[in-house]
């Protein structure tokens, strides 16, 4: 077990948010999950986490939406480097300081980021000397999200989307985020709308189309666009049709694409340039639909670790 005095750094870890280029949902299990094929895209809006050492475990949070994210046992960061702790035989106690800018249940997966920042910024202040796979195991372990927020890019997830595969894929994507106001959406509440949708129906085994591979190859927008899917988003516009307002008026105003991301509720639009993306943004928030709008490229590079201060 590392002392605090060999190893005085605190580490800070730099992690970005998620998007569904496709999201193809597949049977129930008897696990209770879905199985699913995934195309994630990481974007570059990030949260930072810093872990140091403390005399008890903890966590605090800023930023955006701070008041909306546990500091207690809850906390999906502090699981996971509790989590981390126990799977290397215990460690000293750590303080998370988490400071946010991923929408807090908006389905861009930023507990999840949290938690991938956490495992990287532990494993380097404990030195555990895990490999890359024995953190993509624990990883798993937390949630399904998790894996690929260490990985970042373009990958496709399959199983419950914890395992990743690296996905070959051109150019940078421009992208306008359209966060819910006030409220998220239950990740949960999205997948009874769609079980009960789906009820009797014969669902197969997902896979990744052959089309967004093929668009992603190509590194062109223009084709993306018209392949990006979702099989949860009939059930996120039931459960909030101002949802199905955005993607609309973002259409209508010369969106290449707009689709929900993961279970929602944020909308994801796709522009044709950083100029498109702007224009859109201003589009969107004159016309009333969208107060709250965040502009990013991607794919962008998964949980890193940069210069920080002693403490």
């Amino acid at each position: 077990m590392t002392s605090p005095l060999e190893s005085p750094m605190a580490v800070t870890v730099r992690v970005p948010a998620k998007i569904n280029l496709e999201l193809f949902v597949g049977p129930r299990g008897e696990d209770g999950y879905h199985s699913l094929a995934t195309v994630y895209q990481a974007v570059g809006i990030h949260d930072e986490v810093t872990a140091a050492y403390h005399n008890e475990w903890g966590c605090s949070v800023s930023g955006r939406d701070a008041d909306r994210v546990p500091t207690d046992e809850s906390n999906l960061a502090l699981k996971a480097a509790r989590t981390l702790a126990e799977r290397t035989g215990g460690q000293d106690p750590v303080h998370l300081s988490i400071r946010k800018e991923i929408p807090v249940a908006g389905g861009m997966a930023g507990g999840s980021a949290d938690a991938a920042a956490a495992l990287l910024a532990c494993d380097a202040l404990w030195e555990t000397g895990l490999s890359k796979d024995d953190l993509d195991e624990v990883a798993a372990e937390i949630g399904s999200d998790v894996p690929f927020l260490l990985h970042g890019g373009t990958a496709v997830g399959s199983g419950r989307g914890e395992v990743i595969t690296a996905v070959l894929a051109k150019g940078t994507y421009h992208w306008v985020f359209v966060p819910s106001l006030d409220t998220g959406l239950s990740t949960p509440a999205v997948y009874r709308a769609f079980d009960e949708r789906m009820a009797g129906m014969a669902i197969e085994d997902p896979t990744p189309s052959a089309t967004l591979m093929s668009a992603l190859r190509a590194g062109d927008p223009m084709a993306l666009a018209p392949v990006l899917d979702n099989d949860l988003q009939p059930d996120a516009i039931a459960l909030r049709p101002d949802i199905g307002e955005v993607i609309e008026a973002a259409m209508g105003f010369g969106a290449l694409a707009a689709i929900v991301s993961g279970s929602g509720p944020t909308v994801a639009v796709l522009a044709e340039s950083t100029e498109g993306a702007i224009d859109l943004a201003v589009s969107l928030t004159a016309s009333g639909v969208a107060g709250d709008i965040l502009r990013a490229t991607g794919p962008v590079a998964g949980a890193h670790i940069i210069p920080t201060t002693r403490v």
